[in-house]
């Protein structure tokens, strides 16, 4: 959907990364839509494992974006040179949870998670190219994809968007989506790096650990209500098997349920807290001094 250049900042003396929508692609109202939607979904999302923004214009009618220029390689051209270690897989399936869990808290939903999609720096794995964001419902979850590989609109209507290995079964019956089929693809880009079983097989996943089998279940159940209720609950239980405890594809408690949802109302139920109180005191003082 555009050209990435590789650039210097004269101003600021840095090196960043131009990613530009040519002019012959500016007058498709698609392609331009998806453009600014990519601008407007990362300009929102500071976090340490997000490709950042740092700048949007138009010069002799081009549209670009000046980001952050992330030196590695992706997930995918690593693989070509063989599997990664356990461990690496683990902490860089942690990276993007964390970034998943600021998107979907942003109210951003990935919608085509993969490993071309993953950059592996020195300081750990970076989300890219949110070409395909889509806001949702806060209540519901967050998008936040990748360029399509398809030559055709893939936000047209009645068009499937993604990749086909890594989508949730919603996704490719053209559901509305929320954060749990970033779970799914999550889940299955778990699954590919710790057996290199392709993502769209439904076989097996062969000799790997009973804990991180239950894992990768979860993620990749075929009902959204089966899976992880919230990618931070997947990352939790990584973080658990990477401390030594076992982990089993446990029902989500009441108790889970309701740190999830103060997770994301925490604002709006300080402000609420806060408001009572206020209410209490006032009325304590009304009735003390009439």
């Amino acid at each position: 959907m555009g050209e990435v250049y590789r650039a210097r900042d004269t101003r600021l003396d840095r090196t960043v990364a131009i990613k530009i929508l040519p002019a012959h692609l500016s007058s498709d109202p698609v392609r331009r839509q998806r453009f600014e939607r990519e601008a407007k979904s990362i300009s929102g999302l500071n976090h340490p494992h997000i490709c950042v923004l740092h700048d949007i214009g138009q010069q002799d009618g081009i549209d670009y974006l000046v980001m952050e220029c992330v030196e590695g390689e992706t997930l995918a051209q690593r693989l070509e040179k063989g599997a990664l270690l356990l461990d690496q897989v683990l902490r860089f399936g942690a990276h993007i949870a964390d970034a998943l869990d600021k998107a979907h808290l942003g109210g951003i939903t990935h919608r085509d998670l993969k490993p071309s999609n993953i950059m592996l720096t020195q300081t750990g794995a970076k989300l890219l190219d949110f070409g395909l964001a889509k806001p949702v419902a806060l209540a519901t979850g967050v998008t936040l994809t990748a360029a399509a590989t398809q030559p055709t609109p893939v936000t047209a209507e009645g068009t499937i968007v993604g990749t086909f290995q890594y989508m949730s079964p919603e996704q490719i019956e053209g559901k509305d989506l929320d954060g749990r089929s970033d779970i799914f693809s999550l889940g299955a880009v778990l699954r590919f790096l710790l057996t290199e079983v392709s993502p769209a097989s439904r076989q097996p996943s062969g000799p790997i650990d009973k804990s991180l089998e239950a894992v990768c279940a979860k993620a990749l159940a075929a009902l959204p209500e089966h899976r992880y209720p919230a990618v931070t609950d997947l990352a939790a239980d990584v973080s658990r098997y990477l401390d030594g405890f076992p982990v089993s594809a446990r029902k989500e408690t009441l108790m889970d349920k309701a740190a999830r949802f103060y997770r994301r109302h925490s604002v709006a139920i300080l402000l609420i807290a806060a408001y009572l109180l206020m209410r209490v005191v006032l009325l304590f003082i009304s009735r003390r001094w009439p």
